[in-house]
């Protein structure tokens, strides 16, 4: 590979191009970010070679790392307009809609539909971090319909950037993500909006706030702009998501209210095994 072209400059996009930059240190890396202060950043940065709008004849392979709701659109242009040899790959949380935009695209070979299970609470170009991919699962969805020629392009960078492959149907993928992922920001968010509402004064949160408000928070450091979109894009399963959680709190709640904390035991045991689960490797 001689040529990648990123574009979305923030947490993930950054990330890549660092990491692209150190397992490739001769691939030029051009980009492009709406937002110019992130444009700015990525250059000062070092993140890209070059500030370009759109990627050049000789670009290997297109990494889009934008919110959701603009990906079937942008790659729809960007398969309309690439060479035939230049591969697009989205890095975005959500798939069935964007695989379905693109399911009849004359030139739908040589798109690939991606997520990499990575990121922090924080956002921008100066969030990048070279190893935040590192060991990661990178999720694909629809591997078939992707050109034969163009995967080993594809194959290449994963392996070069030590990604973990999984392959899901999107529909799969957008279920699974709802529930692992989706509702834990959801849950971040609305529990730092409860705190915030419920106390005057701002004080008081930060003087008894012990570490494990503060774990429960941190994702609601995470962007809204990148988060919306999600949340409108898997609204289905999403809601699925939401309905299974509220009614779990909702037979805490009532547990508690009837005074019978046996039952709060037993709810709060069955919880156990996730922490084996979530210990493994």
């Amino acid at each position: 590979m001689k040529h990648i072209h990123i574009i979305g400059l923030g947490l993930i996009g950054g990330s890549f191009a660092l990491a692209i930059r150190k397992a490739f240190p001769e691939v030029h890396i051009s980009g492009f970010d709406k937002n110019d202060q992130h444009l700015e950043e990525a250059q000062y940065l070092g993140l890209i070679d070059e500030v370009s709008e759109k990627p050049s004849a000789d670009t290997d392979i297109v990494l889009l790392a934008t919110p959701v709701d603009v990906l079937p659109e942008l790659s729809k242009k960007l398969l309309d307009e690439v060479s035939a040899e230049t591969l697009i790959i989205d890095l975005g949380s959500t798939k069935a809609t964007l695989c379905k935009h693109l399911s009849d695209h004359q030139k739908r070979g040589q798109f690939l539909a991606g997520h990499p299970i990575a990121g922090t609470e924080y956002s921008g170009p100066r969030a990048a971090k070279e190893d935040l991919l590192n060991r990661k699962v990178f999720i694909i969805c629809e591997m078939e319909k992707t050109d034969v020629h163009l995967k080993g392009k594809a194959y290449e960078l994963f392996e070069a950037l030590n990604l973990k492959l999984r392959f899901m149907d999107p529909e799969e993928h957008d279920l699974h993500l709802a529930f692992v992922s989706h509702l834990s920001h959801i849950s971040s968010f609305m529990l730092g909006k409860t705190v915030m509402d419920k106390m005057e004064d701002e004080r008081h949160i930060f003087d008894m706030a012990g570490s494990g408000f503060a774990s429960t928070v941190r994702l609601a450091k995470s962007s809204p702009e990148m988060w919306t979109p999600i949340l409108k894009e898997n609204k289905t399963h999403v809601l699925e998501a939401l309905g299974c959680y509220i009614e779990k709190l909702k037979n805490l709640e009532n547990s508690i209210k009837r005074d019978d904390f046996e039952s709060v035991y037993r709810q709060l045991k069955e919880v156990g095994p996730i922490r084996e689960i979530m210990d493994m490797d």
